[in-house]
């Protein structure tokens, strides 16, 4: 409603609507206003503080003196111009602040705007003296609400969300958030077709106060309808159904909507969802809603590659099949050479690999992954050619909690000093993870814990004797936004921390293969120090692996501007041979690393050297690869 700028004093209680305080008119603000003259008058801003820093801001918000000063030169009588605009654009800003008695006051050259003299005045001064031009803004007392009123009947979720008590500054923001705030809760509260309309005020000027009304039109509490599933092709909707956290009949609940997108948007064989409720209730008093979804191309080829001084380089290729029979169900097949050079490493190695995988296999949440594994590598500690099959179902119980357990058989000749034996082993991993990460290459909160247990049978050819053993193994990360505590700068200064800790129990150190027996050293436990390489070791210098380890890092990673970052880190560690954690030679490695952050994750470069030096090791370690170290 327009704004009666005559307010009878005498009145009581006058009602004249208050554009000023509901109509904020940010857009207004924003306006451009162009003006040019052949000699632009060169011209300095000042505003002087009120006192009350949201306001100032909100006045600069508003200045076109201000905002086009460099853009858009002007000659005396525009300047004069732009400045009267100013006048109203700070009312506008007073008024929304509770200021309906406050006053803008604009001088340029040390002359109100009014004076008939000032633009013969500009005219006269030459054309690269700048003027300068003076901002007042005087407040004047604070109006405060009155009364606010909602339409009887207002559901009590808009009430308690309302926040707004008589006596509170007449503030247009406040206002305004309080409407937006009734208009979640009674979404929220299952009032589906809700509208909280634009408040309506009144300004009292003898009593220095407003009067606010709001239309609130809440409508009924409502279920979900029938749900229409539209753009699949190729994948299934009795899939899509099943996976679909939203059933016809559950009360209408936004955050339930929001998640149920999520988490549909999170099976790997669709790029979007988009999840619309209807305009109308149906014949039902119900609420239809609307599943639409977009598929991701059916098929992804990737490539990876990273290097590291001890390990050598390593490239790989993957090709995978997003949906291969219509349920989500994904076959990636998968191959790669490793040991390019490095000095734990005495010739190439090779894998390749297929993995299948079911999702929501039998129930929802659920997973039924195959995996068959061939590899042949050549290191310090020794060689192995292995074939590898296996089957793991995982169920998730929560956001963050999922258990799994799984068969595993093995088939390998592994060499060690040597001597060479055929290997069968049948493994049986049980495991449970927590990740509250929600971010796999670059976590910058939450926590990612795992217990893996692994009951193995092992049987040996040769001299080798047959054992069972139990290899247990726990590890732990957790990230640490320090930098939003202290600064408020979230996501850009992180201390990560990390520990791991296993032991093999029921069989001697010599009794386990060598590829199951603990090592510890390179990228992905200490770093600085030859991969494989800390422990006890034969003669000859190779490592022998024992039956207990433990390691831990910490590391502080800084991000600069938008795609830079640094780290510095240190890794501690040991490997020792009575099957109990903590014991044996501790192995200490530092460096420092840079960051280049990219949408699939940073690149990351780290260099480390060992503070407890060994005979024959690494005088330093270079690791290059996707992601952060962990």
């Amino acid at each position: 409603m327009p704004r009666d700028p005559h307010f009878p004093g005498s009145r009581r209680r006058p009602r004249a609507p208050a554009l000023a305080m509901l109509s904020l008119a940010l857009a207004f603000w924003l306006k451009d206003e162009r003006g040019h003259a052949a000699d632009p008058q060169p011209y300095e801003v000042t505003i002087a503080p009120t006192g009350d820093a949201a306001l100032d801001a909100a006045a600069q918000a508003s200045s076109t003196l201000l905002s086009l000063h460099d853009t858009a030169p002007v000659g005396p009588f525009a300047l004069i111009g732009r400045a009267r605009n100013d006048v109203g654009r700070m009312q506008t800003a007073l008024n929304s602040f509770g200021y309906y008695d406050g006053r803008v006051a604009i001088t340029i050259a040390d002359h109100p705007l009014d004076d008939p003299a000032l633009v013969d005045l500009l005219d006269r001064i030459p054309p690269e003296t700048s003027v300068p031009v003076k901002v007042t803004l005087t407040t004047g007392p604070e109006f405060h609400l009155r009364s606010i009123t909602l339409p009887p009947g207002t559901p009590a979720a808009a009430r308690e969300a309302l926040q707004l008590q008589p006596g509170d500054p007449a503030r247009a923001a406040d206002v305004l958030a309080a409407g937006e705030r009734m208009q979640t809760a009674l979404l929220n509260a299952g009032h589906a077709l809700a509208r909280v309309g634009e408040p309506q005020a009144y300004l009292i000027p003898d009593a220095r106060a407003l009067d606010v009304s709001f239309p609130v039109e809440a409508g009924p509490r409502v279920d979900l309808g029938r749900i229409a599933i539209t753009g699949e092709r190729r994948l299934n909707e009795s899939y899509i159904r099943r996976r679909l956290l939203l059933q016809p009949g559950q009360v209408f609940d936004p955050a339930a909507i929001a998640k149920a997108r999520q988490d549909l948007a999170a099976v790997p064989a669709l790029g979007a969802v988009r999840i619309t409720p209807g305009t109308a209730l149906d014949a039902d008093g119900r609420l239809p809603m609307t599943v639409d979804v977009s598929e991701r191309p059916l098929h992804a080829v990737n490539l990876s590659a990273a290097f590291s001084t001890d390990e050598g380089g390593s490239v790989g290729a993957s090709w995978t099949h997003r949906n291969l029979w219509g349920n989500a169900e994904m076959l990636t097949l998968g191959a790669a050479a490793s040991q390019l050079g490095g000095t734990a490493a005495r010739q190439p190695g090779y894998n390749a690999y297929t993995t299948l995988v079911l999702p929501d296999w039998l129930q929802r949440g659920q997973s039924l992954t195959f995996n068959l594994l061939a590899v042949r590598e050549y290191l310090d500690a020794y060689d192995r050619t292995a074939a590898i099959i296996g089957a793991t179902l995982a169920r998730r119980l929560t956001e963050e909690l999922t258990v799994s357990g799984g068969l595993q058989f093995e088939k390998a000749y592994i060499e060690q000093e040597g001597i060479g034996r055929n290997y069968t082993l049948l493994q049986a991993p049980l495991g449970v993870t927590w990740d509250s990460t929600h971010d796999p290459f670059n976590p910058v909160s939450g926590v990612r814990a795992n217990v893996l247990v692994t009951p193995t049978y092992s049987m040996a050819t040769g001299a080798g004797r047959d054992a069972s053993f139990v290899i247990v193994q726990a590890s732990a990360s957790t990230y640490l936004d320090v930098g939003n505590w202290l600064l408020g700068t979230e996501g850009r200064s992180i201390l990560a921390l990390r520990g791991f800790v296993g032991a093999i129990n029921g069989a001697a150190v010599f009794d386990v293969p060598p590829d199951q027996r603990f090592y510890a050293g390179g990228g992905g436990s200490i770093r600085g120090f030859r991969y494989q390489s800390v422990g006890p070791k034969f003669p000859s210098g190779n490592p022998t692996g024992g039956n207990s380890v433990d390691f831990g890092s910490i590391e502080f990673r800084q991000r600069f501007g938008t795609s830079w970052g640094a780290a510095v880190f240190v890794d501690a560690g040991q490997v020792g041979t009575n099957g109990v954690p903590f014991s044996g030679n501790l192995a200490v490695g530092a460096g420092v690393g840079v960051r280049y952050y990219t949408a699939i994750g940073p690149i990351r470069a780290d260099v480390a050297v060992p503070l407890t030096r060994e005979r024959g090791g690494d005088d330093f370690g270079l690791y290059i690869g996707i992601g952060q170290a962990f």
